[in-house]
């Protein structure tokens, strides 16, 4: 059987990750760098709530219930100027209110692995900053640690093939993560690991020419790309309590 179960930090990808994590009680990080969880740190970072919810359930009716604002998808929203899934809409106007964020990635992760001892959210704008709180709440509640680099979903997988598509740039940023992380590394987070630090130094170009980073800067997000590649530019660790995320 599949274990990295001799190792304090783990690493595994997606959903079905997100609920290994969860029954072992792990101390979980999510990692969605385009853009779920550099979105939900740039948000927490200016001081509003972000409900995750999987896209598959009625969000807007989730948000009515909890007198939130329901996201929208980037181009719909950006239009009417509205906070979006793009990290670089959101500012100091949103402090203390509430939005309900839906994503195929990084909102399912949250959602599967709710009930974790702790769980946080990563990228490479917290990667210093999470990891310490990770092996604080680690330490604390004596539970492993498990780093879930969600990755993107194929929008026309046939029957009988798998619809995770692996993407570099959350595999790169639970590295960064790992790399600041106490404790002993599967050879999984391990090799993660080394995978960051081999190419820390071009990372920014990386995730600009990453498929991921291309998708997005056709659609016309660039300065998204920009923004979520920075490393170690905020301090901001979103901690989910109950059915949101606050600032710990």
């Amino acid at each position: 059987m599949f274990s990295q179960s001799p190792y304090k930090c783990r690493v595994e990808w997606g959903k079905r990750g997100a609920r290994e994590a969860a029954e072992r009680g792990d101390v979980t990080v999510i990692v969605d760098v385009l853009s779920f969880s550099s979105t939900v740190i740039s948000a927490v970072h200016f001081g509003a709530e972000i409900f995750p919810y999987p896209p598959s359930l009625d969000g807007q009716k989730y948000a009515n219930d909890n007198e939130a604002e329901f996201i929208y998808g980037r181009a719909e929203a950006a239009s009417e100027g509205k906070a979006t899934l793009s990290p670089m809409s959101f500012n100091s106007s949103h402090s203390n209110r509430k939005f309900v964020l839906c994503s195929l990635n990084g909102a399912y992760c949250t959602w599967i692995a709710s009930r974790v001892p702790a769980l946080l959210v990563g990228s490479l704008l917290n990667a210093s900053s999470v990891a310490r709180c990770a092996s604080e709440l680690s330490n604390r509640t004596k539970s492993n640690i498990t780093i879930i680099p969600c990755g993107e979903k194929w929008q026309d997988s046939k029957e009988n093939e798998d619809s995770l598509r692996p993407a570099i740039e959350d595999y790169l940023g639970a590295g960064a993560i790992l790399s600041y992380l106490e404790g002993d590394k599967s050879p999984e987070a391990f090799v993660c690991m080394s995978a960051f630090k081999g190419v820390e130094s071009q990372i920014e170009n990386i995730i600009w020419d990453c498929g991921s980073g291309r998708e997005l800067r056709e659609r016309g997000f660039s300065k998204d790309v920009k923004h979520c590649s920075r490393l170690n530019v905020l301090e901001t660790v979103p901690l989910l309590k109950y059915d949101h995320f606050v600032k710990l």
